[in-house]
């Protein structure tokens, strides 16, 4: 399930809801909106799990060549259960977001078969791919933007389809090394990314030199490993990049909330990035 990998789905789903506009009140959080927020953060937990195993059940001949340590090539676990457990996962989390409010239901679905198109065919292409895993992060931002049934400020959901763009075109040479190219274009669309994070602050933020010092957290957090992959473009360096640029999701995420949340916000966001760097010490992240 890449229990690393999760927090980072997590701070996705806490940063759509400062985007909404709509959780914070005069006082602090909306009281109203406080259930639903913990049933939009179980779906996410839900659907990232229940994707990462189906990616797996679908990767098994791969895996057997490329990742045999993997549990389902490995014997560990037969494929068949770790089928069921995975669609299990993901209905479970269509299920947590309807009980949220009706529109989430609908994002979480389509979420959902979004997910499992990347499982199961679009990985495979080298454009597609990459697109389709950052339409997933997309629309986990927006099941975070649904909290209170409602969208505003949709146009943020393409900042995570980019970067996640970019670390899926760094991941293709995280088996054999060499690919230089995908680095060049991936630290582009990096760029990108922080263009808008830096926008936004500067549109939004009520603070703009702390969310700033957000972005730059994020810069060199993104930028460091993937100079160093570039250098030494062996597979171990190309991994590290990867691993970065997933945990640093967690980030992204807290430089967006800041521009439209209290600094408390932000830093709460932020303090899922730790934990998911102590998880990556005992699970994979790819």
């Amino acid at each position: 399930m890449r229990p690393a990998n999760l927090p980072t789905a997590v701070a996705d789903i806490l940063a759509g809801m400062a985007i909404s506009g709509v959780m914070f009140t005069a006082t602090g959080l909306d009281p109203e909106l406080i259930p639903r927020a913990y049933m939009l953060v179980i779906s996410t937990v839900l659907l990232y799990a229940g994707g990462v195993v189906l990616n797996d059940v679908f990767d098994l001949e791969t895996d057997r060549i490329e990742r045999p340590e993997r549990p389902i090539p490995s014997g560990l676990i037969p494929r068949n259960s770790a089928a069921t457990f995975g669609a299990i996962l993901l209905i479970g989390g269509i299920l947590a977001a309807y009980t949220a409010s009706p529109i989430s239901g609908l994002v979480a679905l389509v979420l959902a078969l979004a997910i499992l198109l990347y499982d199961a065919f679009s990985k495979k292409y080298t454009f597609l791919g990459p697109l389709n895993m950052g339409v997933c992060r997309g629309l986990n931002l927006l099941l975070g933007i649904s909290v209170a049934g409602v969208f505003n400020e949709l146009w943020y959901c393409i900042i995570p389809i980019l970067y996640i763009f970019a670390i899926t075109l760094i991941s293709r040479g995280e088996v054999h090394g060499n690919n230089k190219g995908h680095i060049i274009w991936a630290a582009l669309l990096y760029a990108i990314v922080l263009l808008c994070v830096i926008y936004a602050v500067t549109l939004n933020a009520q603070n703009i030199s702390l969310g700033l010092i957000f972005s730059l957290l994020l810069a060199l957090l993104i930028y460091r490993p993937l100079w160093k992959a570039y250098k030494e473009n062996s597979a171990a360096k190309i991994k590290k990049a990867v691993m970065a640029g997933v945990i640093s999701l967690i980030v992204l995420d807290a430089s967006l909330a800041i521009s439209f949340a209290p600094l408390w916000y932000a830093i709460i966001i932020l303090l899922l990035w730790p934990l998911a760097i102590l998880l990556s010490k005992i699970f994979a992240v790819t």
